[in-house]
């Protein structure tokens, strides 16, 4: 992900790529536990790799002051840890069978041993932010609250009265938009950036959370499994809901034969999957969401709220930071994987 470009830019981007990197081995540090049960299952993820975006992101915010410095660093690692820890709990509630391009840990493990696996990165995560005062303490407590509702609401799904995609779009924003939020007002804060700032950054940070997870649901109906690490239509053949599945659920709905005829066939071929069927029997219903509108229509969706952070930006000066900023949303919105 480059956030900066041209000569002048080049050294700022060379220093937070220097703090990044003594970020990553900070955190390897504090994911290493002396038990050898614990230790190899809990460092799993942080092995696999990844984007890195949320500690990316505290990195560059705390230039909104006096930048990196060792306190911007363990928030960072705090809120990736976070963000590790997650991933083991969700990869078990949905069956997941891959993370990163790698197995998922309950695939190698057990599901007990990859839910204990979180549970222990959200303590080493909470021990870190312990001493880095109350309000960071207090901002770790809501970010990990809203963390769990999203997954509860995901999990219990739309109650009567709720609009389904009104309801998803805010499991959206707590599972994945208030971890970036906070990752965002911690380089304020610990930067020592200017309090006015840290608002709008929460609210571009939460705002690409959910033009990621968007544009994800675009990618899960990529053909490209070498970049996506996962079969096209992953989520589909599982059943999980996916903006592009519940714009189609509201076409049938208003009356759109066609498309309710491609929806009672994912349904169909989704129920016997459920059964044992082989999950290929799908693939030309994948074929015809990845070309269907409302796949477009779910990128565009994206791209608004890509927009609508970027504009959040607006009380910012103009500088490295903000252009940085304003390319990470670009960024977000562009990747094939």
């Amino acid at each position: 992900m480059r956030l900066f470009r041209g000569a002048q830019d080049r050294k700022q981007a060379k220093a937070l790529q220097e703090q990044l990197e003594l970020l990553e081995s900070e955190l390897m540090e504090h994911l290493r536990f002396a038990s050898p049960v614990a230790d190899a299952p809990a460092r799993y993820l942080m092995d696999a790799g990844g984007k890195r975006i949320r500690p990316m992101l505290t990195l560059l915010t705390s230039e909104l002051g006096t930048g990196p410095n060792p306190l911007v660093r363990r928030a960072a690692q705090a809120v990736e840890m976070t963000h590790l820890a997650s991933l083991y709990h969700d990869d078990v509630m949905d069956d997941a069978q891959l993370r990163r391009g790698v197995p998922a840990a309950q695939t190698v493990w057990s599901n007990s041993v990859a839910i204990l696996a979180g549970d222990l990165l959200f303590a080493r995560a909470s021990s870190l932010v312990s001493g880095m005062g109350e309000e960071a303490i207090l901002l770790q407590a809501r970010t990990f609250e809203r963390l769990c509702l999203g997954q509860l609401h995901e999990t219990v799904g739309p109650q009567e009265g709720d609009e389904p995609i009104a309801h998803y779009i805010q499991v959206l924003a707590d599972k994945t938009g208030a971890l970036i939020a906070t990752a965002a007002r911690m380089g304020v804060m610990f930067g020592e950036g200017p309090v006015e700032y840290a608002d709008p950054v929460m609210e571009y940070g939460e705002r690409i959370g959910v033009a990621f997870q968007l544009i994800d649901d675009v990618i899960d109906l990529s053909p490209q499994k070498d970049r996506t690490g996962k079969r096209a239509g992953t989520d589909l053949r599982a059943g999980v809901a996916t903006l592009p599945t519940l714009l189609l659920r509201e076409r049938a709905a208003a009356g759109d034969t066609a498309d309710a005829a491609l929806l009672a066939r994912i349904d169909a071929g989704v129920a016997a999957i459920r059964e044992g069927a082989d999950p290929g029997l799908l693939d030309p219903e994948v074929d015809a969401l990845r070309a269907h509108e409302v796949t477009r229509e779910t990128e565009h969706t994206a791209r608004r709220w890509a927009r609508e952070a970027v504009d959040a930006l607006d009380a910012l000066p103009k500088s490295n930071v903000k252009r940085g900023l304003e390319r990470m949303a670009d960024s977000i919105v562009n990747r094939e994987g």
